[in-house]
């Protein structure tokens, strides 16, 4: 079955643990963080994270500040997109340490933790770029949407 590895890939107290991970980090950031897991990006996956940033409504924030975690759980791959707001003020490199952070819990299985660590991350990053605000408002789910 498609949908087992998606469902099996984290427990129900890890999504929690994860979607707790978006709450704080989106507590110092207007940014928005999502995560999507589904099976497979069939070799495209850049073009499959923005497919799902779009479908998502990603795109519609205000400060085109969201970002997504997409990960392809038969693929073992993941990719992390920001929007144009983000992409237009920070270095092209900005991502790096995050998906360093993503990757060294992936190679070892530790897959909820990479997620949480790398929200975590992410969320520091976006602070410096994308402070929170007095009259901020949560504009996307902090859900874990499935493929």
């Amino acid at each position: 079955m498609a949908s087992d590895n998606v469902e099996s890939f984290l427990s129900t107290i890890e999504e929690q643990e994860i979607v707790a991970a978006i709450r704080t980090a989106e507590d110092t950031t207007s940014g928005e963080i999502r995560v999507h897991i589904e099976n497979t990006c069939n070799d495209m996956l850049e073009q499959r994270a923005l497919e799902v940033f779009s479908v998502l409504k990603m795109d519609n924030t205000i400060d085109r500040n969201g970002v997504l975690i997409y990960v392809a759980v038969n693929d073992h791959k993941f990719s992390i997109y920001g929007d144009q707001g983000i992409n237009n003020l920070v270095p092209d490199h900005f991502w790096d340490d995050t998906k360093t952070v993503i990757q060294n819990h992936f190679k070892n299985g530790q897959f909820k933790q990479g997620l949480v660590d790398g929200i975590l991350h992410a969320g520091e990053q976006l602070k410096t770029h994308f402070p929170i605000k007095a009259n901020d408002i949560n504009e996307l789910p902090n859900t874990i949407s499935k493929g």
